[in-house]
């Protein structure tokens, strides 16, 4: 059986494309890596050792528990409904995410960063993890003003570590920029004057398997994604830029 380690880690998405002083944005599944000596923190060491001191890495740090349990309720009075939104987390810098153990070790990482958004966030380290965490608005917090547009603007490379393009988040930005884009209210509790209130926000809509799968194939079938094996895992890597701009297009179509 293969060990992955952080050397092995660094070389094979040296070798996939991820250039040294670059950004990446990482979607992950350490499962799908098999036995790794070291964790979670090895293959974010590893990753970070191809970047380099200049370089920065990104993942997807999102809190979908962060969310009113009752959203289509608007009554008052419901002990039930208020006993279950009382227990609903505010979103703080440390809190977990469900996204897994590797973007949980980032945000546990010494000198990380994290945006703000109480469902939305990412986090990042390296030298320009402030710069991606910088700002990101409340609604459309995956679209325009946020990280990935960041991102984008940098030419960030997307690292697919082990998963598909279910878990591309770049794919949620790309729709973001087509006029007919499928939306979703998101509503969270969050400090206004430190009083502790429930915001209403708009965003893209989840693609729950739908559309994203097959856009990410056809992209993969013009031969911009560069693939390879890091112990048990397929892994892809690929330029933001060419990808948004024909996830984009593609949407477009299938959206009309």
């Amino acid at each position: 059986m293969i060990v992955v380690d952080a050397d092995m880690v660094c070389a094979g998405v040296r070798e996939l494309g991820v250039s040294f002083g670059g950004v990446v944005m990482v979607h992950s599944s350490l499962s799908a890596l098999g036995e790794v000596d070291g964790g979670a923190d090895a293959v974010v060491r590893g990753v970070l050792r191809a970047v380099g001191p200049e370089g920065t890495v990104v993942v997807p740090a999102f809190t979908p528990q962060v969310a009113d349990p009752f959203p289509e309720y608007v009554g008052a009075g419901d002990v039930e409904v208020d006993e279950a939104r009382g227990r609903v987390p505010l979103f703080h810098e440390g809190l977990a995410t469900p996204m897994g153990a590797i973007p949980n070790a980032v945000l546990g990482w010494e000198g990380s960063c994290r945006s703000r958004h109480p469902q939305a966030s990412v986090a990042a380290v390296g030298a320009r993890a402030a710069e991606v965490a910088g700002r990101q608005p409340l609604a459309y917090a995956v679209g325009r003003g946020s990280p990935f547009e960041w991102l984008y603007r940098e030419r960030a490379r997307i690292l697919l570590l082990g998963v598909g393009h279910d878990r591309n988040s770049f794919l949620h930005y790309a729709e973001s920029l087509v006029p007919h884009h499928r939306r979703k209210v998101r509503r969270f509790p969050y400090l206004v004057d430190g009083e502790r209130v429930w915001v209403r926000t708009d965003d893209v809509g989840d693609d729950n398997g739908r559309f994203f799968p097959q856009v990410g194939a056809a992209f993969e079938a013009t031969g911009g994604v560069r693939r390879g094996k890091i112990g048990s895992a397929e892994c892809q890597v690929m330029d933001c830029v060419p990808f948004v701009g024909f996830a984009r297009r593609r949407l477009a179509e299938l959206l009309r």
